[in-house]
């Protein structure tokens, strides 16, 4: 874990920023603030550092990412396929970046349940993904890929497991934030309005629980 941080994920200042934009475009989905938000797989905080809420949970593989959450953000150390300190029914938003291509097909199928369980009803999971639709000529230069999502497959994954969905944004963000060009919150907003987003490879889908099909599908 050390070593992939080390490699292929290392703290970037000028993140907060763009992350501070993806958050404000989220409330479309959203709206302006949550009672409890969980940001699972957190990373350096980028995303729940930046997230209005009355309650902010995190978690991560590496326990080393409670040295970067703001000190209103509860963190536990654990992976996605175990919520177990986690409430059912308890959470308004769930979120994941960059996650669940991580992960196998039984850990996929563990951790799909674990986020049912934990959200309210109606509660709403927002995640950002690669998409292997756009970067199927990256996608496996980082090693710990195992599952290759597109656009497609991302929702049939969502609605095969009791969820609805509210939006698929199949180009949402470039396939790294690694770049040249100048990481500020008004150029990523203005990226984000634009209905022309290039070198957009990561897709956003957005999902609703749907309790009205737990029985056909669970």
């Amino acid at each position: 874990m050390s070593n992939y941080y080390t490699t292929r994920y290392t703290p970037d200042p000028g993140r907060g920023k763009v992350w501070r934009a993806i958050v404000d475009y989220l409330k479309k989905y959203t709206g302006p603030k949550h009672q409890t938000v969980l940001d699972i797989g957190c990373g350096y905080g980028d995303f729940i550092n930046n997230v209005d809420a009355e309650a902010r949970f995190a978690i991560d593989l590496n326990p080393d990412a409670a040295n970067y959450l703001h000190p209103a953000v509860s963190f536990q150390s654990t992976r996605a396929t175990d919520l177990s300190h986690i409430p059912n029914a308890s959470i308004d938003v769930a979120f994941s970046s960059n996650l669940l291509e991580h992960l196998s097909d039984d850990e996929l199928a563990i951790a799909i349940k674990e986020f049912w369980r934990i959200l309210k009803p109606s509660g709403i999971f927002i995640t950002m993904q690669p998409n292997f639709y756009y970067a199927y000529r990256e996608y496996f230069d980082d090693f710990t890929h195992k599952k290759a999502f597109s656009h497609r497959s991302l929702e049939d994954f969502f609605l095969a497991n009791s969820f609805e969905k509210i939006a698929m944004e199949k180009k949402f963000l470039p396939f790294s934030l690694k770049s040249r060009l100048p990481k500020t919150y008004f150029l990523t907003r203005a990226y984000l309005g634009s209905p022309y987003r290039p070198f957009a490879k990561q897709m956003l889908g957005v999902f609703r629980k749907n309790e009205g099909s737990q029985g056909k599908s669970r």
